[in-house]
């Protein structure tokens, strides 16, 4: 009475294998959809970003005025070809810096000449 018959199918070899390949590749398509989502939304704008904040940092230059991950605003007095600024954060105050603590550069000033022709 509660026993209902069990009919077996019979499946040829290449049927069963075109059928598990194309329910595999159903079942995985919502996960390649969020890597790919994933990918436009959070990675490539992330890249963009780290590469726009490096080209900043690298175009340091003195007479600068920056602004460091700690808030403090300071004119750039020395900018060398490498990690270390050297920023005045107050009249005769100067403190070194590491370039990747800068968080922005607010405006760009043009470079005093320091070499001055002899009248």
């Amino acid at each position: 009475m509660f026993v209902t018959p069990a009919f077996a199918q019979a499946t040829t070899g290449a049927a069963a294998t075109g059928g598990g390949i194309n329910d595999i590749l159903i079942q995985l398509m919502p996960i390649l959809l969020l890597v790919v989502i994933f990918w436009f939304l959070i990675f490539r704008p992330q890249q963009k970003r780290l590469k726009a904040q490096q080209a900043m940092l690298s175009a340091i230059k003195r007479g600068d005025t920056v602004v460091t991950t700690g808030g403090i605003v300071g004119k750039v007095t020395k900018a060398v070809d490498g990690e270390d600024l050297e920023v005045e954060i107050a009249t005769g105050v100067k403190v070194k810096l590491v370039r990747g603590m800068v968080a922005d550069v607010r405006s760009k000033g043009e470079p005093v000449n320091d070499n001055k022709p002899a009248a």
